[in-house]
C-alpha cells in the first residue's frame, strides 16, 4: 500500500512518500524496494538514506536495511525540475557564503530562480551553473544546482542551494520538517491594532487565475499555511513588518496579508499597486506614485535564513540588508509621516 504526499511547500521542490509494507513481502534491501516505488534512481535513494531521509517505523535506516512485513517506510526526496535544458550564463551573483556542499546567494529582485515557461535564460540557476563551471560533475552535466526552496522573481533576498545530492537531501528534509529559520521584511498597506500576530489560512491556486494563489476556507481546497508577523514600524498609512514563516507555500506572505486586509505595497497580483489607505489630496496621490516608481515590485525581502549545515551539524544563520529600492521607499514614508505629524 502506498501514500504519495507531494508537498506543495516551496513550489514542490521535494516529495514525501509513505509505504506500508505488505504482509507477504520477503526481506529486501530498502533501496531496491524503493527504486520500484518512486521516480528516482538507486543512487538518489541511497543519497536520501545517507541524509537520514529514509525512515522505517519512524527511525532512519541505511540503504542496505532489509524491510519486513508490516513496517511503515517513509522517504523525503529532493528533486530539481528537469523540464528544459540548463545553460551556464555569466551573470554576476551576490555570494554570501560558499563551501564544498552549499552556497548561500542574495538574490536581487527581478531575477527568476529557475528557468521555466517564459524565462529560459537569465535565471539564478543559469548563473550558478557558470559559477560552478570548474567543478567536474557540474561541467559534465552530471549535477545541477540543488534547489530546495525558491522566492518569487520580484522578491529579493537569501536562498541556499546544495552542491551535491546528500546536501540537497539534508536541506530538503529541514524545509520539509519546518526546522529552517526564515524571516522576511515587508512594507504593507494599513495600520495594525496589535504589534504582533499570526495569519492562518489554507493556501491554494486560484480557480479563476492559476498564476495567483488564494486563501480557502477548507483544507481540501488548499494547504495549511501559517505566517507570524511583528510590526517593526508604524508609518501611518503603511506598516513595516517582519514575517516569520512556519510553512512555505507559494506566495504565502503576499496572499496572507491580502487576506488580512493589508496587501503588500505595490504588489500587482494581490491588489497592493493602488492606493489602499490615505487621503484624496493630489499631493498624496503623487507621493504614492513616486514611491511606486522607486519600487516597481512588491515590497518584500527575504532577510534572514538559518539552517543546520548538512555535514558539520552546525547551525548557520545569515542576514541580508534591505535592498536600496525598498529602503528608499521606507525612508520616503518616514519623511512623509514625520511631516504630517509636525
Amino acid at each position: 500500500m502506498t501514500d504519495r504526499e507531494q508537498n506543495n511547500e516551496e513550489q514542490e521542490l521535494y516529495e514525501h512518500y509513505r509505504f506500508a509494507v505488505d504482509n507477504g513481502q520477503k526481506p529486501l534491501r530498502i533501496d531496491k524496494f524503493l527504486v520500484n516505488k518512486v521516480d528516482a534512481s538507486r543512487n538518489k535513494i541511497q543519497s536520501a538514506a545517507e541524509a537520514g531521509n529514509i525512515l522505517v517505523n519512524g527511525k532512519p535506516v541505511r540503504s542496505n536495511y532489509k524491510i519486513k512485513p508490516g513496517e511503515t517506510v517513509r522517504i523525503v526526496l529532493a528533486y530539481p525540475p528537469r523540464e528544459i535544458e540548463l545553460i551556464p550564463e555569466d551573470i554576476p551573483l551576490d555570494i554570501v557564503y560558499e563551501d564544498d556542499e552549499l552556497v548561500v546567494v542574495n538574490k536581487p529582485a527581478g531575477m527568476v530562480v529557475h528557468p521555466g515557461y517564459g524565462h529560459y535564460t537569465g535565471t539564478m540557476v543559469n548563473a550558478l551553473l557558470h559559477h560552478f563551471r570548474d567543478l567536474p560533475r557540474f561541467s559534465s552535466g552530471e549535477l545541477r544546482p540543488g534547489l530546495v526552496h525558491r522566492i518569487d522573481k520580484n522578491t529579493s533576498g537569501l536562498l541556499v542551494v546544495a552542491k551535491n545530492e546528500v546536501a540537497m537531501n539534508h536541506l530538503a528534509r529541514q524545509f520539509y520538517d519546518k526546522t529552517t529559520h526564515r524571516k522576511y521584511i515587508a512594507l504593507v498597506w494599513g495600520r495594525f491594532l496589535k504589534t504582533e500576530g499570526t495569519i492562518t489560512g489554507h493556501v491554494g491556486r486560484s480557480k479563476k487565475n492559476r498564476k495567483v494563489m488564494q486563501v480557502f476556507p477548507e483544507e481540501d481546497q488548499g494547504k495549511h499555511a501559517v505566517t507570524h508577523y511583528r510590526i517593526l514600524e508604524d508609518l501611518g498609512y503603511v506598516s513595516l513588518v517582519e514575517c516569520r514563516l512556519e510553512t512555505g507555500r507559494t506566495h504565502q506572505i503576499r496572499i496572507h496579508f491580502k487576506y488580512a486586509g493589508h496587501p503588500l505595497f505595490n504588489d500587482p497580483e494581490y491588489g497592493g499597486d493602488r492606493i489602499m489607505k490615505g487621503t484624496l489630496f493630489t499631493k498624496y496621490k503623487q507621493f504614492v506614485k513616486n514611491c511606486f516608481e522607486a519600487l516597481p515590485r512588491q515590497a518584500l525581502h527575504a532577510r534572514t535564513l538559518g539552517f543546520v549545515h548538512p555535514s558539520k551539524g552546525e547551525y548557520m544563520d545569515f542576514d541580508s540588508p534591505i535592498p536600496e529600492d525598498m529602503q528608499t521607499v521606507i525612508d520616503k514614508w518616514r519623511r512623509y509621516t514625520a511631516e504630517r505629524d509636525v
